[in-house]
């Protein structure tokens, strides 16, 4: 019920209608009526999700590479996954997730476009993959000098450039990850780099798809205690994907709720992470759905049998003329 206080403001509900104050203006709005989805919008909606909840946790794995986000990061990173389960390889809409997806899309994702990787650092790279599963980084030459975008007022002359690899594993549909490592590589101050290749030691497991990220690291060096001082923040912390490759043999989609246990993989308990990953339940609860409104809509439209209303045994007369 809708009601006038002194000062002539409404506030309250009026049959479809609902007023409220806003810095001292009566705002009248309607109320919003509920609408029934359709699967189409059902599925899209679940891809969607599924989508934001893998960011999620990609985010969060690499937490360790990129130190600072920035307030984007995560609408930016939704996008890519989103585009990447879209453009699938295989699997059905609604259902499908990233291990369908062209991790391809994924790769050049910044976790701070403040200092995006591309724009700090001029050095070429590449990223393959060998039959056992080792990963290895094959990184161009540098003139730190000139190579490397400083933040305004500090000098490269007495500092620490460190370039990190970061290497981690994903398996979605047993909702967790592995961290397969990292390796650094330190440049003091003015020099030119040659190039490297760095290799990592753990091999990917083939359940699982991998993505490799590099960041950039500032140190300042204190003379009195030789010390390094971390000088990324917001404004500074470029780091991207640089790589990726799909799992060789995903696991079966769930058909139940994951009970994700590291004691279930021997040897590697310290190194694997649950996730907080929200898109089994929410490709479980799709199902569901569809499933219910089939049977609702199968027996909506089932054919009655239409029975002829005959009483069996029944004498009939004819009346004979003359």
């Amino acid at each position: 019920m809708a009601t006038i206080y002194k000062k002539g403001m409404v506030h309250g509900t009026a049959g479809s209608v609902i007023y409220r104050e806003y810095r001292g203006k009566t705002i009248i709005q309607g109320k919003a009526k509920a609408f029934k989805q359709t699967e189409k919008t059902k599925r899209s909606a679940t891809e969607f999700g599924i989508s934001s909840s893998a960011a999620a946790v990609i985010r969060a794995a690499f937490e360790p590479a990129y130190f600072f986000k920035d307030g984007t990061a995560a609408y930016r990173s939704t996008q890519m996954v989103y585009r990447s389960i879209l453009n699938n390889v295989s699997g059905e809409k609604g259902r499908r997730d990233l291990h369908d997806g062209d991790l391809s899309l994924i790769e050049g994702l910044d976790f701070n476009a403040n200092s995006k990787l591309a724009d700090v650092l001029q050095m070429g790279h590449s990223v393959s993959k060998n039959a056992e599963g080792l990963v290895r980084v094959t990184l161009g030459s540098l003139d730190t000098r000139t190579g490397i975008k400083r933040p305004k007022g500090v000098s490269g002359a007495y500092m620490k450039h460190r370039l990190r690899l970061m290497l981690v594993a994903f398996n979605f549909r047993e909702e967790y990850y592995e961290n397969l490592g990292y390796q650094d590589v330190d440049l003091e101050g003015y020099q030119i780099f040659e190039g490297q290749v760095v290799s990592f030691t753990e091999s990917v497991p083939e359940d699982c798809l991998a993505l490799v990220s590099m960041s950039v690291m500032l140190y300042s060096t204190i003379s009195q205690t030789n010390e390094s001082v971390l000088l990324n923040s917001a404004a500074f912390s470029p780091c991207a994907i640089i790589g990726s490759f799909q799992s060789e043999k995903a696991s079966d989609y769930p058909i139940k709720e994951v009970n994700m246990q590291p004691s279930s993989y021997p040897g590697r308990e310290e190194k694997i992470s649950e996730m907080f990953y929200k898109g089994n339940s929410l490709r479980l609860g799709l199902s569901t759905s569809i499933d219910k409104q089939v049977g609702s809509i199968s027996k909506s439209t089932r054919v009655k049998e239409v029975v002829p209303d005959v009483t069996l045994h029944k004498r009939v007369f004819f009346n004979k003329k003359g």
